[in-house]
This record gives C-alpha cells, sequence and structure tokens, in this order.
C-alpha cells in the first residue's frame, strides 16, 4: 500500500443521507485488508483496515473530546480479523492486533467511506507532525 491517499468505489459526499443508511453487504475484502460496505442509497466503499482502525469510534482512540482523538500509528499492515453484528444498527470490528472496542454505526461507516479521502489525509498529515509512521 502506498502512502497515498486509499481511493474510495464512490465519490466523497459531505451530504448525509436524508435517513439512516442501510447496508445491503458488508464483506471483508482478505487480499486489500479492506472491508466492502455497500448501502441501500447506491454509495460503495471500500474501507483499508488500517483506515477502519485509525478512525475507531472507540473511546481509546476518539477520546471523550475532539482534542482527545489519538493518533494510532504502527497500523498499515492491520487486518480485520473478525466482523461481529450488534443488534441491528452496526458491527463490532476486530483487528489482529487486538483492538475490539469499536462498534461502527451504519451511519458512522457512511461517513468514513464520504469523508475517506479527507480523514485519511488529515490521519497522514497528524503523523508527519507526530514524527510517527504507519508501520
Amino acid at each position: 500500500m502506498s502512502s497515498a491517499t486509499p481511493p474510495s468505489a464512490t465519490p466523497p459526499s459531505a451530504i448525509p443521507p436524508a435517513v439512516d443508511p442501510w447496508p445491503t453487504e458488508l464483506r471483508v475484502i482478505e487480499e486489500r485488508h479492506a472491508l466492502k460496505v455497500t448501502f441501500e442509497d447506491g454509495a460503495s466503499h471500500t474501507l483499508p483496515a488500517e483506515y477502519l482502525r485509525v478512525e475507531s469510534p472507540s473511546a481509546e482512540v476518539q477520546g471523550h473530546a475532539p482534542h482527545e482523538k489519538q493518533t494510532v500509528p504502527g497500523k498499515r499492515m492491520v487486518r480485520i480479523a473478525q466482523v461481529e453484528p450488534v443488534g441491528s444498527y452496526a458491527v463490532r470490528l476486530i483487528f489482529d492486533d487486538g483492538h475490539q472496542t469499536g462498534i461502527y454505526s451504519w451511519t458512522y461507516l457512511w461517513t468514513l467511506g464520504a469523508e475517506q479521502e479527507e480523514r485519511f489525509g488529515a490521519y497522514l498529515e497528524a503523523l508527519k507532525a507526530q514524527g510517527l509512521s504507519r508501520g
């Protein structure tokens, strides 16, 4: 994987869906270390495991306020080990580095897809500014 921003299958859109997004497909892509998510609204995103891991919705990564968000280095080769349903509104992603506390709602996955280029670019900039590496 190069240091370039991972491509999204659907052009990013800052406009969230009018109703909660509902997935029609959720598939781990082993060879790409990614999760493919397709929604009823037609949006389809291939989200790299590294991106999902460093943007985990867990308090460990996000903190309890925006200024507490952590920049997580060394996750270039992380894999999704397991996907567990959480009710009918989300999934828990378990990564091979042991991280398993993030619950990814359908809305959060839709947002990660729509904002992938900007968010991953900001992550790369934060790594650089802090002298950290993707690993």
